[in-house]
């Protein structure tokens, strides 16, 4: 279970739109991907400072705060629907509206050190999920947002969604060339 290289997801494995995700992780061994990114968002969110996590690039744009807490929302519903559809519920699964999540966390008021070790916390914890899963437990699908899903697709998306927030904070929040994962 644990080691298992699943490789890369293919375009019936999830809605077009979410292969913006998928699409930045082009590593077949997935459990290697979000082990790597660990440690860099780690180390990249240690080099911010609590007064330099509230800023916004612009004033309707979320803080470097509420980019963490989002990320950290969005790969818990992630891995979620993952073990929905692992465990074989064939029920489907709502949508999540992003901008809701985001303001019911007041992520301004937790101190940015929280955030960092709420993400530590949750990525373990993917991590955990995903490298005990059996081997025919990736292939797996379900219905979630109205689009179809496998498990599979679901790991990935989750890393790309970092890597994709990732990006957004080195380009939009930081000076050039400081951006994790």
């Amino acid at each position: 279970m644990s080691n298992t290289i699943v490789g890369l997801p293919e375009r019936s494995e999830a809605a077009p739109y979410y292969f913006t995700y998928i699409d930045r992780v082009q590593d077949p061994d997935i459990i290697s991907v979000l082990e790597s990114q660990l440690d860099t968002t780690l180390e990249f969110g240690g080099k911010i400072s609590d007064d330099r996590s509230l800023h916004r690039y612009a004033q309707d744009k979320w803080s470097i705060r509420e980019v963490m807490s989002h990320v950290n929302d969005t790969e818990r519903l992630f891995v979620f629907r993952a073990l929905w559809f692992a465990r074989g519920f064939a029920s489907p699964l709502p949508s999540f509206d992003q901008n809701t999540a985001v303001g019911g966390a007041v992520a301004d008021q937790i101190p940015w050190a929280r955030h960092l070790d709420e993400f530590r916390v949750v990525r373990l914890a993917t991590l955990a999920f995903f490298k005990n899963l059996p081997r025919d437990a990736w292939m797996r699908r379900g219905i979630a947002s109205d689009n179809p899903f496998t498990v599979r697709a679901l790991a990935y998306i989750a890393a790309g969604h970092l890597s994709h927030h990732a990006a957004v904070l080195g380009e939009r929040y930081m000076e050039a060339g400081s951006e994790p994962a």
